[in-house]
């Protein structure tokens, strides 16, 4: 893992402390993010994963738990559009400079909303 990213170099600048932690990512698992929280020796609460989609063509960042997957069409009306999809991996990594299974969320290149789910 790097140890320096655009999103590790923003905490730094406002002096917000953090800790790295590294694992063995298997691009094989099943789920990925419940993967991480296990290597890591998290509750699954505790680690979120960031899609990338678009609603109405538009560019969207959907912040959720790993245990939680997104209904399209609730992130449609939640954006106030009508139709939403995932957005294809390329296109992801080429909007937030990240590669797949490492998009953060908190410093990413080009203009996109944020969505988040509440934990019950």
């Amino acid at each position: 893992m790097p140890m320096s990213t655009r999103a590790t170099l923003a905490l730094n600048k406002v002096e917000v402390n953090f800790t790295l932690h590294s694992y063995d990512y298997d691009p094989a698992a099943e789920r990925i993010g419940l993967q991480a929280a296990e290597a890591i020796g998290v509750e699954p609460r505790r680690v979120l994963k960031t899609l990338m989609a678009e609603v109405d063509g538009k560019p969207v960042c959907v912040i959720v738990p790993p245990d939680r997957e997104v209904s399209m069409k609730r992130l449609a009306a939640a954006s106030h559009g009508k139709t939403a999809k995932m957005m294809r991996p390329a296109d992801a990594e080429r909007l937030t400079g990240y590669l797949l299974a490492e998009s953060v969320p908190s410093h990413r290149r080009g203009a996109s909303r944020w969505l988040s789910t509440k934990q019950p």
